[in-house]
């Protein structure tokens, strides 16, 4: 049931999270909710506080195994019902998501640090996704081929246990949207959620155990590797999703190929980058510069418009103006209503960035605003939105993905400069143009090397467009119909007549 609660403050989020965290926390395997089976745990910490939340099983490889076999039991029943039997238990699952929407936000900002009207919207974009994929069961449909005067046609079928992990910086709304299209499709899921940020996913194991039938999607987090080296090189899963780093998703491929041939759709890193024209409004350069980057989640966003490309001819208005838009940020409890400022994710994370930036000065970068932590930030993982300038092309920051708020300004002269510099680096995600001449700006949309280009907006998703990246940045779509049929294998048949 759902749990009402009074109309949000602070006070009132920290009791109901204070609530949620005190529990025992398990995984999920076979319709069951366990500790791992070594009965080691580990501790999660809250990036705000410094404090511990909880201690979440410590799952290996032996409980890796035993969540792809429970999978791999469920599979047959799953797969044979009918598509409309599928759509009507994920509409169900979104609906018992929902219910508890404020639950999962909750642990979502307390375990993330990312401010809690964020992560409500995020739990909101997971209902949605797995409402999509659900409304486009009836869409996994074959063909007929008139290649004789028999009956030839195509059928899809499910590829049977999917591995999918996920990365810490949309904790809750990848743990339950990444599961649509593979359960709609007919597959069971093993779910690896990040263990940084795991016990939002913890929790949907709760809801998935009351919903779905039991092994059909089955939840296992473990504190480094073991746990996902073990479902990629396991010889019953053929079909891996994973979302995170580069490095990363290139050692999956290699693991995976050392193992068996695999299908693995990859959503990978960015250094994207946003290309203002002279005759673009300064003010929605800015406007779209500042909520590109993503700083309300500090910058934490494989999709963020993290190189502002800008024509000298207006670069220092749009600049004076950006550093407008973020002066005077506060730095409030992430489960303040009003926060608008979320911490780095860990303290991992948070040196990472930190150096960057200490790099960044010593090669000549100049910092227009922000550049580390706020005053008064105490024990709390904040560092100020950051926009940098005087940056070039051979700078560090200008060319590897930060993953943090750090904003680098590069100035061109020439159209034909702005795209080479745009892709001169070796991702390709997203893009931004800004400009009112409508030839100019559907030339440099095509011609930038990227999956997925806004023009004179920056940051949005929309269901049904898909969403992937060219070069490292990727293989495979999500987020449309393509994401839902990569589920699915395609058999032919022959029917003689």
């Amino acid at each position: 049931m759902a749990v009402v609660l009074p109309p949000e403050t602070l006070a009132v989020n920290e009791r109901r999270a204070a609530e949620l965290l005190d529990r025992e926390w398990s995984l999920l395997i076979g319709g069951e909710l366990v500790g791992a089976r070594g009965g080691r745990t580990f501790p999660v910490s809250s990036p705000y506080t410094g404090e511990v939340l909880a201690h979440v099983p410590d799952g290996d490889r032996e409980d890796a195994d035993r969540a792809v076999a429970a999978a791999a039991a469920a599979c047959p029943g799953w797969a044979a019902r009918s598509a409309g039997d599928r759509a009507a238990a994920v509409h169900a699952l979104a609906d018992a998501i929902e219910k508890r929407s404020r639950d999962f936000a909750l642990l979502d900002t307390v375990n993330g640090g990312s401010p809690i009207a964020i992560m409500s919207a995020d739990v909101r974009a997971a209902v949605a996704t797995l409402r999509y994929f659900a409304g486009l069961a009836l869409e996994l449909k074959g063909d007929t081929v008139p290649a004789s005067t028999d009956l030839h046609l195509t059928e899809r079928q499910p590829y049977g246990v999917v591995a999918k992990i996920i990365p810490f910086n949309h904790p809750f709304m990848f743990a339950a949207g990444k599961i649509a299209a593979p359960l709609v499709a007919g597959n069971a899921v093993v779910l690896k959620p990040a263990e940084a940020t795991p016990l939002s996913a913890l929790l949907l194991a709760e809801v998935c155990r009351d919903v779905l039938p039991a092994g059909v999607v089955n939840i296992v987090v473990g504190d480094g590797t073991a746990v996902p080296d073990a479902l990629v090189r396991h010889p019953d899963v053929f079909r891996i999703g994973f979302t995170g780093s580069e490095p990363v998703g290139r050692a999956i491929q290699r693991a995976a190929a050392e193992v068996a041939v695999k299908v693995i759709t990859l959503e990978l890193g960015g250094k994207n980058a946003l290309i203002a024209f002279p005759d673009a409004d300064l003010d929605e350069v800015a406007d779209a510069a500042v909520r590109g980057m993503n700083f309300t989640w500090s910058g934490q966003s494989c999709g963020s418009t993290s190189r502002l490309l800008v024509h000298e001819s207006i670069a220092d208005e749009v600049v004076a103006r950006i550093a407008r838009l973020l002066a005077d940020r506060e730095y409030r409890h992430p489960l303040d209503p009003a926060a608008v400022q979320g911490t780095l994710v860990n303290r991992t994370q948070y040196d990472r960035v930190l150096g960057y930036l200490d790099t960044a000065r010593a090669e000549g970068a100049r910092v227009v605003t922000g550049g580390g932590p706020p005053d008064g930030a105490g024990t709390a993982l904040f560092v100020a939105p950051t926009v940098l300038d005087d940056v070039t092309p051979d700078h560090r920051v200008a060319n590897e993905e930060v993953f943090g708020p750090v904003l680098t300004v590069l100035r061109w002269t020439a159209e034909t400069e702005a795209v080479a510099l745009a892709n001169d680096v070796r991702y390709g995600l997203t893009g931004s143009v800004f400009t009112h001449d409508i030839r100019r700006a559907h030339r440099v949309a095509r011609a930038l090397e990227t999956g997925f280009v806004w023009i004179n907006t920056a940051g949005p998703h929309y269901l049904g467009l898909p969403y992937g990246g060219w070069k490292n940045s990727g293989t495979g779509t999500e987020e449309g119909l393509d994401e839902l049929l990569s589920y699915t294998r395609v058999k032919s048949v022959t029917v003689a007549l």
